[in-house]
């Protein structure tokens, strides 16, 4: 029984950890990354798909991505869904190629995207600990149902705190990445 919520806590730690990354992935540097448009909707007869469904997405170089709709008669809705998103950017075709340049970004602009960056950390930090209660929680259960004894509950939680603070230090060492990639000129 331990080892079974020792498994699910460490599975739940590391979909956080996955989550963040996701969510830091979308944070831009001002460097074009091809992750940077998955999020962005295109209407594609009658049904909103990410653009990687109806167009080829790559980087040209450092700052320009270029976007290849599969459908000529695409590039347009391609272009105005981009235009549309909440990324800030500005499209322009060139017959079927939609290149996208990437704004510099400004030294306030920066700093409120590490702001942005250390908040998501925390709320990664947030449901690390939230899952270590729970686990927690799992293990007092058990003890009161008499399934485990004090000293299997005392080294369950002993386990627990461990894969948490490995977990969090992973959280720690992504943070510490995105914000130096931020802080790069």
């Amino acid at each position: 029984m331990l080892d079974a919520i020792k498994d699910d806590a460490s599975t739940r730690m590391g979909k956080s950890i996955d989550s963040l990354r996701l969510e830091m992935a979308k944070i831009r540097t001002g460097r074009a990354q091809t992750s940077l448009l998955d999020h962005v909707q295109v209407e594609y007869y009658g049904s909103e798909v990410p653009i990687n469904q109806v167009a080829n997405v790559n980087v040209e170089d450092a700052r320009t991505l270029t976007v290849t709709p599969w459908e000529r008669d695409m590039v347009s809705k391609v272009e105005k869904a981009i235009m549309n998103s909440d990324l800030g950017l500005n499209p322009s075709s060139v017959g079927t190629v939609i290149r996208v340049p990437m704004p510099a970004l400004t030294e306030e602009r920066r700093k409120d995207l590490v702001k942005v960056v250390r908040h998501e950390a925390e709320n990664a930090r947030v449901a690390i600990r939230n899952i270590r209660r729970d686990a927690n929680s799992d293990l007092k259960a058990l003890l009161k149902d008499k399934s485990i004894t004090e000293d299997d509950d005392r080294q369950g939680q002993e386990i627990i705190q461990k894969l948490t603070d490995q977990h969090i230090a992973e959280v720690d060492k992504v943070l510490a990445q995105k914000e130096k990639e931020l802080m790069a000129i």
